[in-house]
């Protein structure tokens, strides 16, 4: 059962129910300013950082779901007086009034979402997005009348006020009731309400909610405004027909502005509403006197007057819709599959940028109240976002490294406001120091610039510790290598990509932190799954100073001193993973705190472990001897089901101490037998390595959005976006999503797509290209935009693996990289 569609032209997907089974959702913003947006209108909206910047306030498990957000309400009055009454009220986004419409449609765009609904021959089309190179989200209102009678209309659009720190807000009321202050600025064309708590100490920051016409009134109180027993569906000051002109003074501060429209038949009539958000110099905070309390607005009146007419909101949504033009235009794919296109083209790409804003601190999962940006996840968003915006991904990176310690390992997450390391997590998380590598090498990969290694760089953002960005590398390398156990494998601290298997945790305790808490640490357990990373990315960091150590000023003897020194452990380590690491059919996952195998034959319970069977193969070990052949099968007929691959199975059906959480969940769900879609991009690219095209290519498919589309009353989720999970055959309701839109998926399926199935691969020498692709796909072109130049690529099916550029034969797959002025290529590869 499908709730919507596809519109490729539009780049949109159309939901055409607010009953979709769960809120599906949208983000507004790409630079600083952000917000959520659902099919109904639910969300929130930020500054920079989804705890510390929380502009609108947003409540998780509330019931019912998704309500008190962006709040619009459509009263067809029954005159003109100024004491007239509301005949009916409606929500031109069905919610919060829930009003039933005579017709509803919501189309989720690259950066905005348009809303169009109609009752009582009133049609509306309300436009949300955030402008590039601006801190606010613009709230567009269209209302036409197409009856054969004029109406008057009352319009009320309203937010409600968090007082900043998110967690704060929710929990420290005893302070919180009494602190919130506002200001109200009538003008004969417009009204702006403004959310000044904690103005007049601390802060430099205050928000506003605009409108561009006169009002009939407002509220900034938000008991004035809903009344007793009252909710956002039915306010008081709506279902009265008159604003109160509420001024807030602590308790719940808010902001509705009230417009009256008179329309004559055929008419329109377009409202502009601006939330926004203003940092001022600590040194001109106020409009006069700090004792007369009254804050400098000009900021405020600058950033309104940016988008006050409808003309100026055109041009802005016009640019936004440009840049995402040019940017999709990096990466584009014509084919005879239309799913394949639409993913790659648009929604791969989208996703991509959204993860790598968000990391996992806000979406409707992640609560945005702690988990900040990750280390690991952020290193690993790279990959899928680099070619989009390459020096945000330079920014991005210099951001991470600086808060790896001096030892070479890493919080494992970061606070975006402050990037200072979240020591509420901590770190200990023994994979993190490898992914910094990996982030490293794909920017470099696709820009070749290698500045980025001689940036000097702090360790834990202390002033005095800088070192260039290579020196961090060599100590995300030196760490991995100091820190194996009896195996000589990696140790895996509390945790390594998978944060619930925690072999050193032991808690028998509730409410303890299964990724905090290091009950024993005996320097026992151990990762194959780090391993296989280390042989990987270890690689990568010799080829790394082998190709870049002179311009790093290292000499020739350091070049080739080091760069053997590495190889030699990768080899080794290589070597350990097909001894100590095999279990026989398949890589081991883990050893334990006694040195037992995780993931083995052995145990009837979590026998066989997805990610060293990804991971492993991916770096090349057991290709030459049959292993990774012998483990992907065993991937395939073991934990391969129609909704794609399990993390593991059996699934554990008693909770097991010495693993930890990934034994606590229920069958099939999470990280104890659930779909984890982040690794099954492993999965993928390992069976393109060892040309299986065929099931490289199902296991993309089996839970591609876009191809599951007709499933959306199962999976739940957005059909236009990956989830992190979905159900595994053993749970209650296979197929069922969970954790949408903020995943690692979204890159490493990107990854995957684009340079193993599709098989465009930036390399540190150039553009590499291999298509993995099955039958039924024999002629496509690729265009790709790669440091500067356009490369217009034709891959054909011909039995036989050649490449030509610009009409002349090339050996290998790599494209040699053009003379200086050349800006374009063209390439044909057969395959």
């Amino acid at each position: 059962m499908q709730y919507g569609h596809f519109d490729d032209e539009a780049r949109e997907y159309i939901i055409d129910t607010p009953a979709t089974p769960l809120p599906w959702i949208n983000y507004l913003g790409s630079e600083n300013f952000f917000s959520l947006i659902s099919n109904t209108a639910g969300g929130y909206s930020f500054y920079k950082d989804a705890k510390l910047r929380r502009i609108t306030r947003y409540r998780y498990n509330d019931v019912p779901a998704d309500s008190g957000a962006r709040n619009y309400y459509i009263s067809l009055m029954d005159g003109d007086a100024e004491d007239a009454s509301p005949i009916e009220t409606w929500s031109p986004a069905f919610l919060p009034a829930k009003t039933p419409l005579d017709s509803y449609r919501c189309r989720h765009g690259l950066g905005y979402s348009v809303f169009e609904s109609s009752l009582h021959g009133v049609a509306s089309s309300l436009t949300a997005f955030v402008p590039l190179k601006a801190n606010a989200e613009i709230n567009r209102l269209d209302v036409t009348n197409t009856n054969d009678f004029p109406i008057v209309l009352d319009i009320t659009g309203s937010v409600e006020w968090c007082l900043w720190n998110a967690v704060d807000d929710s929990t420290n009321f005893q302070r919180n009731l009494s602190t919130g202050e506002v200001e109200i600025e009538r003008n004969d064309d417009s009204t702006l309400l403004y959310h000044k708590t904690e103005f007049k100490e601390r802060r430099d920051h205050y928000a506003f909610l605009g409108v561009n016409a006169a009002t009939s009134g407002f509220d900034t109180d938000r008991d004035a405004f809903l009344g007793i027993f009252n909710g956002w569906d039915t306010p008081q000051a709506i279902t009265e027909g008159r604003a109160h002109d509420s001024v807030a003074h602590g308790w719940y501060p808010i902001a509705a502005n009230r417009v009256r429209i008179r329309l004559m038949p055929g008419e329109r009539s377009s409202l502009v509403f601006t939330l926004g958000y203003v940092e001022v110099d600590p040194d001109e905070k106020w409009d006069g006197p700090a004792s007369a309390g009254i804050i400098n607005k000009r900021p405020a009146h600058e950033l309104f007057a940016r988008f006050n007419t409808v003309e100026k909101v055109d041009t802005a949504f016009r640019q936004l819709r440009e840049h995402w033009t040019t940017l999709l235009g990096t990466y584009k794919v014509s084919s005879t599959d239309a799913k394949l296109d639409r993913m790659v083209n648009i929604w791969h790409q989208y996703q991509c940028m959204v993860t790598f804003n968000m990391s996992r601190s806000a979406s409707y999962y992640e609560s945005g109240t702690g988990r900040g940006m990750g280390f690991r996840d952020s290193n690993q968003d790279i990959l899928g976002f680099v070619h989009l915006i390459p020096e945000r991904a330079r920014e991005r990176i210099i951001d991470i490294a600086s808060t790896q310690l001096d030892d070479g390992s890493a919080w494992h997450q970061y606070q975006p406001l402050t990037k200072q390391g979240n020591a509420e997590i901590g770190g200990g998380f023994n994979d993190d120091p490898l992914w910094l590598i990996a982030a490293v090498h794909a920017y470099l990969a696709e820009t070749g610039d290698v500045s980025i290694l001689t940036e000097e760089v702090p360790f834990n953002n202390a002033e005095g510790t800088q070192s260039p960005l290579l020196e961090h590398l060599r100590r995300s390398v030196a760490f991995t290598l100091t820190h194996t156990g009896p195996h000589k494998l990696p140790l895996i601290g509390r945790a390594d990509w998978n944060d619930c298997l925690n072999l050193n945790c032991f808690s028998k305790d509730p409410g303890e932190s299964f990724q905090t808490v290091e009950n024993i640490d005996t320097d026992v357990a151990e990762s194959v799954f780090i391993a296989g990373m280390f042989v990987l990315y270890g690689g990568q960091y010799a080829d790394i100073i082998e190709r870049y150590g002179s311009a790093c000023s290292m000499s020739t003897e350091q070049i080739t001193k080091e760069t053997a020194s590495v190889r030699t452990a990768v080899r080794v380590m290589s070597e350990t993973v097909e001894t100590a690491g095999w279990d026989g059919q398949w890589f081991l996952r883990a050893y334990d705190a006694y040195s037992h195998p995780v993931g083995s034959h052995a145990d009837p319970e979590g026998s066989i472990y997805i990610e060293p069977q990804g991971m492993c193969v991916m770096a090349g070990i057991g290709l030459q001897d049959g292993k990774a052949a012998r483990a992907l099968q065993s991937v395939t007929s073991r934990l391969t089901s129609e909704w794609g691959t399990a993390i593991l199975a059996p699934a554990y059906s008693t909770y097991r101490i010495e693993l930890g959480e990934i034994s606590t969940y229920p069958a099939g769900y999470k990280e104890n037998g659930g779909i984890f879609c982040h690794n099954n991009p492993w999965i993928s690219i390992a069976n393109a390595l060892i040309g299986d095209d065929e099931e490289a290519f199902a296991i993309y498919r089996r839970n591609c959005p876009a191809y599951v589309e007709e499933h959306s009353d199962i999976r739940k989720v957005e059909p236009y976006v990956y989830s992190q999970m979905v159900a595994g055959p053993e749970a209650a309701n296979p197929g069922e999503g969970k954790n949408s839109w903020l995943t690692g998926t979204a890159a490493w399926t990107f990854v995957n797509v684009s340079q193993y199935l599709l098989g465009i691969r930036p390399t540190l020498d150039g553009l590499s290209v291999e298509p993995h692709l099955p039958g039924g796909f024999d002629d496509l072109s690729v265009t790709r935009v790669y440091r500067g130049v356009t490369y217009h690529i034709a891959l054909r099916r011909s039995g036989e693996r050649t490449l030509s550029v610009d009409g002349q034969s090339v050996d290998g797959s790599t494209v040699p990289l053009p003379d200086e002025g050349v800006t374009t290529v063209n390439v044909l590869s057969t395959f």
